[in-house]
């Protein structure tokens, strides 16, 4: 036991950090794909500002960058493989019904069009652009976008999307010595990119109706 011990408190503290990090960075990410309720886009750029300032760079931001990736790309096959079972299914799914409730009918119609348009291309837009994932992905669904062709366009999108986000981390452990501003930089800027279309969308006129007052 004293050598175990002993052992133990030789490992480095950041590797002990990245032992736990990096699994439970893929299990939060993966998760916030099926259910999204997690701010993924922070969770990525909090992990890039604390790879940063750790002395493992570049490694430490690579891995940050290739496990958001690898785990939103997980989130997202295994979702559209469960709105698959419901668009097959007669009864449909509560997958396919969350999916449902989750998109505007404009912003789904705008998706099938772009899908028309693009093909599964469109993909890579929708991750970027917050709250375009899922009308994108009912689209694919609703047009029976095989699950193949549907990984295909998909893996590129998580790509950008990881480094979208990862680069966002950067530029806050950039700006700071200590993490935790860097940290708080960081989910700022996430939050309010993922708020401002929302925003700009609510303090948008409303478009005149044509007709002149007497």
């Amino acid at each position: 036991m004293s050598d175990l011990a002993e052992a133990t408190a030789q490992v480095p503290p950041e590797t002990a950090q990245q032992a736990v990090g990096y699994p439970a960075l893929f299990v939060l990410v993966a998760l916030g794909a099926l259910v999204p309720v997690i701010p993924t886009g922070a969770l990525v750029s909090s992990a890039a500002v604390v790879a940063f300032h750790q002395q493992s760079l570049p490694f430490g931001v690579l891995l940050v960058f290739g496990v958001a990736a690898l785990a939103a790309f997980t989130g997202d096959v295994a979702l559209y493989w469960l709105g698959r079972r419901g668009v097959r299914s007669r009864g449909g799914s509560r997958w396919l019904e969350a999916l449902r409730g989750r998109a505007a009918p404009e912003r789904l119609e705008q998706a099938r069009a772009r899908l028309d348009e693009h093909g599964v291309l469109v993909l890579v837009v929708s991750r970027l652009v917050p709250a375009g994932r899922t009308p994108v992905m009912l689209a694919c669904l609703l047009a029976r976008v095989p699950l193949r062709r549907f990984a295909r366009g998909d893996a590129p999108a998580c790509l950008a999307w990881a480094a979208t986000y990862g680069l966002i981390g950067i530029l806050g452990g950039s700006l700071f010595s200590e993490p935790w501003k860097g940290v708080a930089l960081a989910v700022a800027l996430t939050l309010l990119i993922s708020t401002a279309p929302g925003l700009a969308r609510r303090l948008r006129p409303a478009p005149h109706s044509g007709r002149e007052a007497p």
